[in-house]
């Protein structure tokens, strides 16, 4: 399922977008966009989802979604349901903090978080919390007053703490040109061969290092053994045929992403994913039923 383009609209005299919305509203669908977007649940509860990542809500959930990221949160409510006020948005360009980081350098500090964020940042409750009547207020202020609140709620994600990622690293921009020749060629060839055996040897030899020095450079150059990125990679490929193939089969599904024992990929899954692939087939496809539905 393709996700829809949002078209972001910010006036020409405003920084950027701050709004709110109850339910029903057009923006509850599976979409994305190039803006930056700080989404803040204030009432209901349920799935949502971000990129291959699906988890639970409930008011209080914050977080912050990078350019061009799928996004959607589903809310648990009877059909028909009327509620005034969901949640509360606010939408920037990467441009607008290029421009702003140029005349004020101490902008550098959300850096991180806005890195981050391209994998989707879900911030603690104390941070929510400390954001929420700052974005109540931004939604309805005016002139320098707006700025002041962007900047005050910008600088608390910035010092957040126990923020967490919610997608896979693959959302991430891909490192290997800061990486040496051969971990890169390693990486290159485990992205071209993921279903198929290899060994840690195997890279090794391609690489031109010995097995443990291989060990050490990709455990450093990746901040994990091989063993756990090649399942990470293959429970993100398993995510997508889900996605993509909802017929298939979930033990075909195991072996087509490169597993080949159906409760060594259930396991995996599950300590990755939070859920078992049937769960993340259900909720998927109460997703799509949220949209056709809109």
């Amino acid at each position: 399922m393709n996700p829809d383009l949002e078209v972001v609209q910010i006036g020409r005299s405003e920084s950027f977008k701050a709004w709110e919305h109850g339910l029903p509203f057009h923006t509850v669908r599976w979409h994305f966009h190039p803006e930056y977007e700080i989404h803040h649940v204030v009432d209901t509860s349920g799935q949502y989802f971000v990129g291959d990542f699906i988890g639970e809500f409930e008011p209080g959930n914050l977080v912050l979604t990078g350019p061009n990221l799928p996004h959607n949160w589903v809310s648990d409510v009877p059909p028909g349901a009327v509620l005034p006020l969901r949640g509360r948005v606010v939408q920037f360009s990467e441009q607008f903090l290029a421009d702003a980081t140029k005349a004020l350098p101490e902008l550098q500090a959300s850096r991180d978080v806005l890195e981050l964020s391209r994998r989707g940042a879900l911030f603690s409750l104390h941070t929510a919390e400390l954001v929420a009547p700052m974005l109540a207020e931004l939604v309805h202020a005016r002139g320098i007053r707006r700025i002041e609140l962007f900047m005050a709620v910008l600088g608390a994600l910035s010092r957040a703490t126990g923020t967490k990622a919610l997608t896979s690293s693959r959302y991430l921009p891909d490192p290997s040109g800061f990486m040496s020749t051969g971990i890169n060629e390693a990486l290159a060839y485990i992205s071209g061969h993921l279903t198929e055996p290899f060994s840690e040897s195997d890279l090794a030899d391609l690489a031109g290092l010995s097995p443990s020095s291989f060990s050490r450079s990709f455990r450093r150059h990746t901040g994990m053994a091989l063993v756990e990125y090649v399942n990470r990679l293959r429970i993100n490929l398993a995510c997508q045929l889900l996605m993509n193939r909802g017929e298939m089969a979930i033990t075909e599904i195991c072996f087509s992403a490169g597993f080949n024992n159906i409760s060594n990929f259930n396991r995996r899954f599950l300590a990755q994913k939070g859920m078992s692939p049937s769960r993340f087939r259900s909720l998927l496809r109460k997703n799509i039923r949220a949209v056709e539905a809109a």
